[in-house]
């Protein structure tokens, strides 16, 4: 397979690269992470004018149709910064389930303000108590009339308390752990009843737990087939599972550059600590992960957008799985290697190395994905 990126990503991966270089230094993105907000506006403004928030969507809802593979360069070079934007919570989960669910009218109504930098989605699917299984819900909308009575909770939702629209998963029919009977539903972050708890995250993000108190929809809330919302929720959810992998490219390639240049300029005994044998083994493992991750999301990247299903979860959960684990051991070395220094937040080596661990934890960890691509193997 040819992973060779074509002339256009490799400009729009280098107009990204140095964006990130020159406006997304370690002290803008401390300022940043401590703004009431916690991502910047302005930021974001430039990432709608650079066309970032378009490419995974299709032309005629106003984005550029790009592919798996445009979607892992903007999340390499993204990684590169560990920008806190929300762009995974918005463009690849929210986006991607109004994208995979919505009607022509949903999608009008929804995507052009999103490309345009002027709308935010959350995805709230997940619950307390579910861990990763996309089908563990309990929240429930209730049929009344002609629309739905939702009620439940919703836990750790990626953006949720800044997100104009919420993506919702509840259930319609069945018991709790059935495949059939869950239902997507379009939420205003503003209706009567919506609670929304917001806090940071510990690798800088702003996450919010949801309470849904008899939150009445209409009938053009509903997103997609009524009691038939998991697929196109775990398509968003395999997107955002793949563009994770491909941040985390960006992140360990940058940690590892801090960390060689750590090493490269610590002294100790008379030299640089760079010199000795045994830290040198263990620099070149972190090379060793870097290059094996970068394999593998190559891969992912290009079959997450696949029509086969199978062929889709096992790409997704062997890169989810191989870069949890890969990502924690660069996030484990890099932290010794550097030292006591290595745990504090003044070094911008302690950001990377949560980060990494954060992205282990999102969307599935490496075991629970394991187990997925094994099942998809069986």
């Amino acid at each position: 397979m040819d992973f060779t990126l074509s002339e256009e990503q490799q400009l729009f991966r280098d107009a990204l690269a140095k964006f990130v270089q020159n406006e997304y230094a370690f002290e803008a993105r401390r300022k940043i992470v401590a703004s009431a907000q916690g991502w910047s506006g302005e930021v974001w403004a430039r990432l709608a004018a650079m066309g970032a928030l378009a490419v995974p969507f299709a032309e005629a809802d106003g984005g550029l149709g790009g592919s798996g593979v445009d979607l892992m360069v903007v999340m390499q070079e993204l990684g590169r910064g560990i920008a806190v934007e929300p762009y995974l919570a918005t463009v690849v989960l929210g986006g991607g389930a109004v994208a995979a669910a919505g009607s022509p009218a949903q999608r009008q109504a929804l995507l052009p303000g999103l490309i345009a930098g002027e709308r935010q989605l959350a995805l709230a699917y997940a619950e307390p108590g579910a861990r990763h299984d996309l089908h563990d819900v309990q929240a429930s909308a209730r049929r009344e009339g002609a629309g739905y009575v939702l009620s439940g909770r919703k836990a750790t939702v990626l953006n949720g308390a800044t997100a104009d629209t919420l993506v919702v998963s509840a259930r319609t029919a069945g018991a709790r752990r059935d495949a059939q009977g869950v239902t997507l539903f379009l939420v205003a972050r503003g209706a009567q009843g919506v609670s929304l708890s917001d806090y940071r995250t510990i690798d800088g993000l702003r996450a919010a737990d949801l309470v849904l108190d008899g939150v009445r929809l209409g009938a053009d809330a509903v997103l997609g087939p009524v009691d038939g919302g998991l697929a196109p929720l775990e398509r968003a959810v395999d997107l955002g599972a793949a563009a994770l992998c491909a941040e985390a490219v960006g992140v360990i390639e940058q940690l590892n550059a801090l960390t060689l240049d750590y090493l490269r300029t610590r002294r100790q005994f008379g030299q640089p600590i760079g010199r000795f044998q045994a830290l040198q083994h263990r620099a070149v493992d972190m090379l060793v992960h870097a290059e094996q991750v970068k394999s593998i999301v190559c891969l992912a990247a290009s079959a997450a957008q696949s029509a086969d299903e199978r062929e889709r979860r096992r790409a997704v959960s062997a890169a989810k799985s191989l870069v949890g684990r890969s990502g924690r051991a660069v996030a484990k070395e890099a932290t010794q290697l550097h030292g006591g220094m290595g745990v504090t937040l003044e070094l911008p080596a302690a950001h990377y190395a949560k980060r990494l661990t954060m992205i282990d934890f999102w969307l599935g960890d490496s075991d629970w994905h394991t187990e997925r691509f094994a099942a998809a193997s069986a």
